[in-house]
């Protein structure tokens, strides 16, 4: 495959971008760069019509930087590093039902994720990306100023508790990752600031007042889920979609219920926020 069969075309002004004329079980170097130069331009790009295998999707991801084990998650057997995405009739809840970053609460949060499903409801179960270069960009400047150089707390305690006790497994009293991030991070490749704060991790602002903290945090989650910060994906069976969690969120949609929604996540490791 040669860099002039990619074929990108964007969602939308500000994120997203479909490419076309990509078989990721045979991608060569020119390939690759394109689908990188895409994913840092777009923040989030999707591919169609790739059946393929665990083993070629751990591949495809290597390619970007070394793949993690998810902190809650015990993974596929034999493939530690892939995490199933799985809903059916007999689910009490589905992964990313809120906005959020992947595991933004690890000390060096990851770079992207990669996700391939292999089963889809017939209509629903869409997933919602927004940027968060451009939620940074269309605050005041006042606003900016304020935020350049807080740091908040990300936990990620809270949030997979509740998820254990919902599906009822024992976690054994594990200690979950938790860390203090800027509160507006510099992209390490792009150079661009982006918001990095999500409702699914994110505690408290460092030294600031509690009610202080807790409005200002409330204020930026609303704000970075304008519809104007974002594109919508429908999933198509052997769809993937590749995001950069560095710069964007995502909101994974339970519309579907009692249809099933399946495939395998990969997650690529990232760099510690400046």
């Amino acid at each position: 495959m040669s860099r002039a069969t990619v074929a990108v075309r964007p969602l939308t002004p500000v994120i997203g971008a479909e490419i076309a004329g990509v078989d990721l079980g045979d991608l060569d170097d020119d390939g690759f760069r394109a689908i990188h130069e895409a994913l840092l331009t777009h923040g989030v790009v999707f591919f169609r019509d790739q059946d393929i295998s665990i083993e070629t999707q751990k591949a495809f991801g290597a390619r970007f930087g070394e793949l993690v084990v998810h902190p809650n998650d015990p993974g596929v057997d034999g493939h530690p590093e892939v995490m199933t995405i799985h809903a059916d009739e007999g689910s009490k809840r589905v992964a990313g039902e809120r906005w959020h970053s992947d595991v933004s609460c690890d000390a060096v949060p990851p770079m992207g994720s990669i996700l391939r499903l292999h089963a889809v409801p017939d209509s629903g179960g869409d997933t919602l990306f927004a940027s968060m270069y451009a939620a940074w960009e269309a605050l005041s400047d006042r606003m900016k100023t304020l935020l350049d150089g807080l740091t908040a707390i990300h936990d990620g305690g809270p949030y997979y508790r509740d998820v254990n006790r919902l599906i009822g497994r024992d976690d054994g009293g594990r200690e979950y990752p938790s860390a203090e991030h800027p509160v507006i991070r510099t992209h390490p490749e792009t150079g661009r600031k982006a918001i990095f704060v999500n409702r699914m991790f994110t505690v408290r602002i460092v030294d600031l007042p509690a009610l202080e903290s807790d409005a200002l945090l409330e204020f930026l989650f609303a704000h970075v889920e304008r519809p104007d910060f974002q594109c919508r994906f429908r999933w198509r069976e052997n769809s993937i979609a590749f995001w950069d969690n560095r710069c964007t969120q995502h909101h994974a949609i339970w519309d579907y219920w009692p249809q099933t929604r399946s495939g395998y996540r990969v997650t690529i490791r990232g760099d510690r926020p400046t």
